[in-house]
């Protein structure tokens, strides 16, 4: 058996893992499970919506059904300030997830996260500087200066990691996760020099450090979008190039992949996923480890299957956490960062000890 026969062979016994059924069954089950956490999202708040009110305000869109579910005020509630928010969680969450996904694969290590490969300390840096400077001025609504700023920011941090993990005697998970964290808390270092040179701002920076969706309008959903939807087309697009790489890079190119063109293209666009989401949405941490391996111990090795399905359950995991954030102290509102924060912390030390010895 040739090398490139058994590569492929490989490849196909990656890609079958769980039953095609199974598939469909988890495929269906998550487009509920994301129908059920954004209707949950819209209905949970200080004031009652009713559900009946609410579902007939989302069909009253179509032309056979009578729009005359709430009255004007809390149309506008539902309209203006939760169906939003939601959206924006949804779009947010699928972002972390999906590039969590594909720096996993990208890397070949499972330990591999936006946060921990300096990719959101990148981008928080660089959204930092635009919100100092003035150049994104007092909001995230409506200003592409800001994704822009932060995209930089998360690609240079990620190839940082990248460059002092590959001196370190090879791309290993060791050798990654360590300089993931000395890039990220360099990075974060200088943020908050930044931050302290510019105190008349530290208070807005702040509150943006620790993750928000509170005031979240349209203007950010729009904002995020075309981000969003460019980088997380890319990934899907190269879910199944992800298997092959995962088989080792002499054995991608005998199966005619260019490893490395790949990789960049993943990496460019899980950053651009996670800067975006940074853009809009401030540090919210362990949802590209979380979901990425809950979706994996379900339907198994395959990028392919992972990729598409940890966008849909990252954006599930974000609203019910945002849910958690503004009802756990309610009338008050935690921070979603410390939401995720506490369930991704036991998390991830699980996971940790999951992996035995470094590889």
């Amino acid at each position: 058996m040739t090398s490139r026969t058994a590569g492929v062979q490989a490849v196909e016994a990656i890609s079958v893992g769980a039953s095609p059924r199974r598939r469909v069954v988890v495929v269906t089950t998550a487009l509920a499970v994301v129908v059920a956490a954004a209707l949950t999202g819209l209905l949970v708040g200080p004031v009652r919506l009713g559900v009946s009110g609410v579902l007939q305000e989302l069909f009253g869109w179509l032309p056979f059904v009578e729009d005359a579910g709430l009255d004007e005020q809390r149309s506008t509630i539902l309209w203006q300030l939760r169906a939003p928010r939601v959206a924006l969680a949804c779009v947010v969450g699928a972002c972390l997830a999906v590039s969590g996904a594909a720096y996993q694969g990208a890397f070949r290590n499972p330990l591999a996260d936006p946060y921990l490969l300096g990719a959101a300390a990148g981008a928080g840096l660089g959204a930092t500087i635009a919100l100092v400077s003035g150049a994104a001025g007092s909001s995230a609504a409506g200003t592409p200066l800001l994704p822009l700023a932060s995209f930089v920011g998360a690609l240079a941090g990620v190839a940082l990691a990248y460059v002092i993990g590959g001196s370190m005697g090879g791309r290993t998970t060791t050798g990654l996760v360590l300089a993931g964290v000395a890039v990220a808390s360099f990075l974060t270092a200088v943020q908050t020099f930044v931050q302290q040179q510019n105190s008349d701002t530290l208070r807005e920076v702040y509150t943006w450090i620790l993750g928000r969706l509170a005031t979240a309008g349209w203007d950010d959903v729009v904002l995020i979008l075309p981000y969003a939807g460019v980088s997380i087309a890319v990934l899907l697009a190269h879910g199944r190039l992800l298997d092959v790489l995962g088989l080792g890079d002499d054995e991608a190119e005998g199966l005619g992949l260019r490893p490395a063109r790949v990789r960049l293209a993943v990496i460019v666009a899980a950053s651009l996923a996670t800067a975006a989401a940074v853009a809009v949405a401030g540090l919210i941490g362990f949802v590209g480890i979380i979901v990425p391996h809950a979706v994996r111990m379900v339907v198994g090795a395959s990028n392919r299957w992972i990729v598409p399905l940890s966008a849909l359950c990252g954006a599930a995991f974000l609203v019910l956490a945002d849910l958690a954030a503004r009802t756990v102290v309610a009338p008050g509102e935690l921070p979603i960062g410390v939401v995720t924060a506490v369930i991704g912390a036991p998390f991830f030390a699980l996971l940790l000890r999951r992996s035995g010895k470094p590889a």
